[in-house]
């Protein structure tokens, strides 16, 4: 049985740039499940950045790339990377080579439009959005997208940086903490009904897409989960927002 500190010290490591002392043991194994708290963690850092930035009277737009940035800074573009990644794959009109061209690290002229778009859609979201607590939701409820496409779903490659998480989940056990985040924030942060469907649905829907085009997922599709959940998100938030 692994102890549940170490998994989450692991899921602290891998997923974001939060330094750890190289002294604590931590365990890669079974992480994944830990996800949507991590993406707490996060967002508790970024709304105190977004408070603090609203203190210095900052207008909204330059305080939203500020706070952007540092989103990805926190995360190393782990999962931005995935997304770009992923996007230059599905380009390719052959299904065969569309993991090849994932594996590649260069950016191809796709993986750089769809990282436009996914920054563009969080910046000016962001920007229109007075309520910190929207960045809790979002960022639980794109890890959460996560670990549902690693639960449900085959993963490609028979090596890889997802490969440790896919094999060492177990569905439907391993949801137990995400669940428990879910009801401990609407008690604590609502979202109205709505709203908080639409996310569901997002869960259930983008991984389920990137499983239609590619048969599977892999490391990069995982963070373009992610990207693409809290993108659209945080569009779905700002509906009915404007004055």
């Amino acid at each position: 049985m692994r102890p549940v500190w170490q998994e989450w010290l692991g899921a602290i490591a891998f997923y974001t740039c939060l330094p750890i002392p190289p002294s604590w043991p931590i365990q890669l194994a079974g992480a994944a499940k830990w996800c949507p708290w991590v993406g707490l963690l996060l967002a508790g850092i970024l709304w105190g950045a977004q408070w603090l930035l609203a203190c210095l009277r900052l207008s909204p737009l330059v305080a939203s790339v500020l706070v952007v940035a540092l989103w990805l800074g926190l995360t190393g573009g782990l999962h931005l990377d995935g997304a770009m990644d992923t996007a230059d794959g599905l380009a390719a009109k052959d299904q065969q080579r569309r993991l090849e061209v994932m594996a590649d690290s260069r950016a191809g002229a796709f993986g750089v439009m769809a990282a436009i778009v996914i920054l563009l859609l969080k910046v000016t979201a962001l920007a229109s959005l007075e309520n910190g607590r929207t960045l809790v939701w979002v960022l639980v409820l794109g890890r959460l997208a996560q670990v549902w496409a690693i639960a449900r779903y085959p993963y490609l490659k028979p090596h890889g940086t997802g490969q440790i998480h896919k094999a060492s989940c177990i569905f439907p056990r391993d949801f137990w903490p995400s669940g428990l985040l879910v009801l401990f924030l609407n008690f604590l942060l609502p979202l109205p009904l709505n709203q908080l469907l639409f996310g569901l649905l997002l869960i259930l829907l983008i991984p389920a897409w990137f499983q239609w085009q590619l048969g599977g997922h892999t490391g990069d599709t995982y963070g373009a989960v992610v990207e693409w959940t809290e993108s659209l998100m945080l569009v779905a938030l700002t509906v009915g927002s404007a004055s």
